[in-house]
């Protein structure tokens, strides 16, 4: 699609600079011109293209006191914990369901019916969660936060399941 408009613009300008006195200035000149705005439509086309994948292809990375005050409101939110049953059991975030990243493929997990509700996404160190966030935003989830993990965690957590 650029390069149709850039080579459009070119033979529109090569025209309108053949019929004029100065032909040889002139069409320099417009040669220089048509690429600078293929160039410049190039540089825009890419930028534009640029932002519309950085605006939300992704879940959300947060950090840890982020994801604490977010915790404390009482919005329907939901803390999943990606570790395995055993990582889970040996401690915990409170609330916190588990619901291990292997576990979670192309089908939507049963335990996270609203692909709307807030999903705040840990487990040990932070590949994990990272990992099953994509996968719960490429479902279809879209208020996904991912926080890292649960090593680097300075509030409660408890043991059991």
């Amino acid at each position: 699609m650029k390069k149709i408009a850039g080579v459009i613009l070119t033979g529109v300008l090569l025209t309108v600079v053949g019929c004029s006195n100065n032909a040889s200035m002139q069409e320099t000149t417009a040669k220089e011109t048509a690429a600078s705005s293929v160039a410049t439509s190039e540089k825009a086309g890419e930028t534009m293209k640029e932002s519309e994948e950085a605006k939300k292809d992704s879940y959300t990375h947060i950090d840890q006191e982020t994801a604490k005050q977010m915790m404390a409101n009482e919005d329907g939110h939901i803390i999943v914990d990606v570790r395995s049953k055993d990582e889970y059991a040996a401690g915990h975030i409170p609330g916190a369901i588990c619901i291990p990243n292997e576990s979670i493929t192309n089908t939507q997990p049963e335990e996270l019916p609203d692909l709307d509700q807030v999903i705040l996404v840990y487990c040990r160190s932070g590949n994990r969660s990272r990992q099953a966030s994509q996968k719960l935003y490429d479902m279809g989830y879209t208020n996904v936060y991912e926080f890292g993990g649960i090593k680097d965690w300075t509030g409660e957590t408890v043991a059991g399941n």
